[in-house]
């Protein structure tokens, strides 16, 4: 079964898991993927983090940006998260940036995109070996 593109008429929508923040996205993804670095994984508590980039054009917070702050690493894009629940919602800035980097697992349903790739393999967790699953990997943030 595919899945249709968001448009503005038929958004894909997410949120957090306290429901306090809630957000579309109108626009179709560019790709999605696997991050290993150890920001991700301390951000998120898991070995690896499941991301859709989005154009930022198609992305917006509709209920909630109050709740949300952001981590503003020296070397990166900022890590938007819910002050109420503590979840990892974006990173990147929708009205600076040309993408955003949602959360796959606070999507509301299949947002028709596999992820394509594993970046920053060189820093996996050990204690979760990587998946055999054929995707290319990248040692550091694929080019």
């Amino acid at each position: 079964m595919s899945v249709a593109p968001p448009s503005p008429e038929q958004p894909l929508t997410g949120g957090c898991l306290c429901g306090a923040v809630r957000y579309e996205i109108t626009a179709a993804p560019l790709n999605a993927s696997y991050c290993h670095c150890t920001r991700c994984q301390r951000r998120t508590g898991t070995a690896a983090s499941a991301n859709v980039r989005i154009p930022a054009d198609g992305f917006r917070v509709v209920r909630g940006a109050e709740a949300l702050r952001a981590y503003e690493p020296p070397d990166g894009a900022p890590k938007v998260f819910c002050t109420r629940c503590g979840s990892a919602v974006y990173s990147g800035n929708p009205e600076a940036d040309a993408f955003v980097g949602v959360r796959m697992g606070g999507l509301d349903i299949d947002p028709g995109v596999r992820p394509e790739f594993h970046q920053f393999v060189d820093y996996a967790a050990t204690w979760e070996p990587l998946p055999a699953d054929g995707l290319p990997r990248y040692g550091e943030r694929r080019g």
